[in-house]
């Protein structure tokens, strides 16, 4: 930051997190009032969706603040997804549904929230429903240490219905609030920076990036660095598909001109000219080609004891049974203190791809 560099208030980013089904979907449609849950597969998110949303403002009710809304996955298999949507973050808004409880992914969202270092709030969701138990639900959020503020804890838990849209104006507030208490702050000046949310290849845009502007501003024409990427940004698209020229501290944007597609959680940076972003990229690349060069060369079972390997899984393959039987308990003798040696699957015949992705 230059001396002369000056920081102002910027808007929180608040990730919404909670097991699948519970509604985060249902409660972020509910707050920017657009239908979103309907264009997913079988109304599950499918990816991370940025928004920013314009909120009612308490302290001055003519100027509405805003606020950005990240929606993570929430189901089993997006676990890592959802451990970036973390990382992003300012405030995490869990959602636990009154007729359910506390279940799986809601005590994995807990553990990526407290591993960032986040505060959280509570949104229990579907209060209008018959089954609706609102105490059995704080008891198993005090067990994973979230004290409800009524119970003497710090947890601020707002009871709300996505459907009816009840109490969202109570649960805006409480984030607002929150913000408030961190005193968030960014600089407009500086050299953009921030966080790539998700990538993917369009076939007729090329390598397109869904990226959170953390701070500066992002212009249309700036040479930047992302991951082992470089790139010149050829248009800007806001999270409603409008075009853009420039995208201030804590704005979601979808960027065309990278070079290739970046990793979910790669950092972008602005820098001074394409030359220099070029030979960042290219540095980054080797570096990276050098990393894979010296994994692929050290795969023998000597190298194992280097490594950090706990344990070796072999599928076993012969052409008769005695010499699967004779080869397993051979290759189980190997077993040493540092390196457990399992046969997982051992059999006569071809080897089907799924004993391969097993190993």
């Amino acid at each position: 930051a230059d001396a002369d560099d000056t920081e102002f208030t910027r808007a929180p980013v608040i990730t919404v997190m909670g097991h699948v089904d519970h509604g985060k979907t249902s409660l972020l449609d509910a707050i920017r009032s657009a239908n979103v849950a309907e264009g997913e597969a079988g109304g599950i998110t499918q990816h991370i969706g940025a928004y920013s949303v314009m909120v009612p403002n308490s302290d001055n009710p003519d100027v509405p603040r805003r606020v950005v809304f990240l929606d993570t996955p929430g189901h089993e298999a997006f676990t890592m997804m959802r451990a970036r949507g973390a990382k992003a973050t300012d405030i995490v808004i869990l959602v636990v549904a009154a007729d359910d409880g506390v279940m799986p992914q809601t005590i994995e969202a807990v553990e990526h929230s407290k591993a960032a270092g986040v505060p959280i709030i509570v949104a229990i969701n579907k209060i209008d429903k018959p089954g609706a138990n609102v105490d059995n639900v704080k008891n198993g959020l005090a067990g994973l240490g979230l004290q409800p503020t009524e119970w003497g804890g710090e947890t601020e838990m707002v009871e709300v219905s996505a459907k009816q849209r009840k109490n969202l104006d109570t649960l805006l507030e409480t984030v607002l609030l929150q913000a408030d208490i961190l005193d968030l702050k960014a600089s407009p000046t500086r050299r953009a920076s921030g966080v790539v949310l998700e990538a993917k290849l369009d076939k007729g845009r090329g390598a397109v990036a869904t990226a959170l502007v953390q701070q500066g501003t992002l212009r249309v024409g700036d040479p930047f660095i992302v991951g082992q990427f470089s790139g010149k940004i050829r248009a800007m698209f806001s999270d409603r598909g409008t075009a853009v020229t420039e995208a201030e501290p804590s704005t979601p944007v979808e960027i065309l001109g990278l070079q290739g597609v970046p990793q979910a959680g790669d950092t972008f940076q602005v820098v001074a000219d394409v030359e220099r972003a070029q030979d960042i990229a290219q540095q980054r690349q080797m570096h990276a080609r050098q990393a894979a060069m010296l994994k692929t060369t050290k795969r023998g079972i000597e190298s194992l004891g280097m490594a950090e390997i706990k344990e070796l899984l072999v599928i076993l393959k012969a052409d008769v049974q005695g010499s699967v039987e004779v080869l397993k308990g051979t290759l189980e003798k190997l077993s040493t203190e540092k390196v457990k040696v399992r046969v997982i699957r051992a059999g006569v015949g071809a080897i089907a791809e799924s004993d391969v992705l097993l190993a």
